[in-house]
């Protein structure tokens, strides 16, 4: 059975809960409390429209998740912000690039002219390399803006990638 990207469903939370929980506890690649309880992590990732959410399941199990939406209002809402989480189990499977490519094409359908990403850990490197072999770009690092429970002190990456041509 092949991987199946679609959006989330109320019933999905149990399993987005099980990829993320360790991800959230291990605090290495998002600036979230690392003691944050189910509750608050599904108000944060369920966030109502505009946002989106999206699954990558494989035989009933989610081996991925993104969160779509804008990265500010007003002005500024032609720019797409989105998060990525994938489990352990799916390392080098390519779920993650799957996932990047869904949320991509969503973001271009829905008229997003961009995609920003505002706080990249630079440790993740396995994440950088991803976003950098999408065509995404490092507009800056934010230095020591991150604590990392085994790096210490470590930057932030700004990054960004136009989804239409001339879309700055």
């Amino acid at each position: 059975m092949g991987l199946n990207i679609r959006e989330a469903e109320p019933g999905d939370w149990p399993g987005l809960w099980e990829l993320m929980e360790p991800i959230v506890r291990a605090g290495e690649t998002y600036c979230w409390d690392r003691d944050m309880e189910q509750d608050g992590a599904r108000e944060t990732w369920l966030e109502p429209r505009p946002a989106y959410v999206y699954v990558a399941e494989e035989a009933g199990r989610i081996f991925g998740t993104a969160q779509l939406h804008p990265n500010r209002g007003g002005g500024g809402s032609h720019v797409a912000n989105a998060s990525f989480m994938t489990a352990a189990a799916a390392t080098g499977r390519g779920v993650a690039r799957a996932l990047a490519a869904h949320v991509l094409e969503q973001a271009a359908a829905q008229g997003y002219l961009a995609m920003q990403f505002n706080a990249v850990v630079e440790t993740n490197t396995r994440a950088v390399a991803l976003w950098q072999s999408l065509g995404f770009q490092i507009l800056a690092t934010v230095p020591r803006s991150f604590r990392h429970p085994v790096h210490g002190l470590t930057g932030l990456h700004i990054m960004h990638k136009d989804l239409v041509d001339g879309g700055r």
